[in-house]
């Protein structure tokens, strides 16, 4: 390798470190806030496994609070000395444990997807939100975005029928007053199947707020919405 290439790599390798370095320091603009359906997660190939607490009820359960930027990408894992402590959320478990269940194999009691949640997206945000703080935003959020009771309202129940993508978001937005961002997934079969609604929450992690950017969907317009 000549001297000329190598400085050129190690130029790119300096360069590379200090955009990371920028993209973690830069403050986010929104939070994503996700919650999936159950029914959805188990209902493929890889299926899932009850959390060690049994089965969980069947409604949408929380996925996480995701700090984001308004151009569509985001930080991630921003303080490595500030990992996930449980006895920070000791008085919240039961909730959690109810809204926030881990559905991965082998069973679990949810710690490790709730270590992974803060460590990689809650630290992110911890100018605005502790540990505790965290956690409880997302529980909070939920108890304002029923999704499950507006669709149901609109007739769209769990069942295993398919609904069509635009009658789905309709009855979100009239239920829940918010505009969704909706993700699929695939069943054994290959059928898409509603999985993941994706609202967003002000840097405060206070408030909905109009998305300013939308995942990208990945939906047939016609989706299932498979049993729990």
């Amino acid at each position: 390798m000549s001297f000329f290439t190598r400085f050129l790599l190690i130029n790119l390798a300096i360069f590379q470190c200090l955009s990371l370095l920028c993209l973690a320091a830069r403050d986010f603009d929104f939070f994503y806030f996700v919650q999936s359906w159950p029914g959805s997660y188990c209902d493929t190939r890889r299926s899932c496994c009850y959390p060690q607490a049994g089965k969980p009820s069947p409604d949408f359960k929380i996925h996480g609070l995701w700090p984001n930027y308004n151009d569509a990408t985001y930080p991630s894992n921003c303080d490595s000395s500030n990992l996930f402590d449980p006895s920070q959320v000791s008085d919240l478990e039961d909730s959690m444990q109810r809204d926030w269940p881990s559905l991965a194999c082998p069973s679990s009691d949810s710690t490790k997807f709730w270590a992974h949640e803060w460590n990689k997206h809650g630290t992110c945000a911890e100018s605005v939100v502790d540990q505790h703080a965290y956690f409880e935003a997302a529980l909070n959020l939920k108890t304002q975005a029923d999704i499950l009771k507006a669709l149901q309202t609109a007739g769209i129940n769990p069942d295993g029928s398919s609904y069509s993508l635009s009658k789905i978001k309709s009855a979100i937005e009239d239920g829940v007053k918010l505009s969704p961002g909706i993700t699929c997934n695939t069943d054994e079969s290959g059928n898409s199947q509603l999985y993941e609604v994706y609202f967003c929450v002000d840097s405060s992690a206070s408030n909905f707020i109009d998305c300013p950017v939308f995942p990208d969907g990945n939906c047939d317009s016609s989706v299932e919405f498979p049993e729990f």
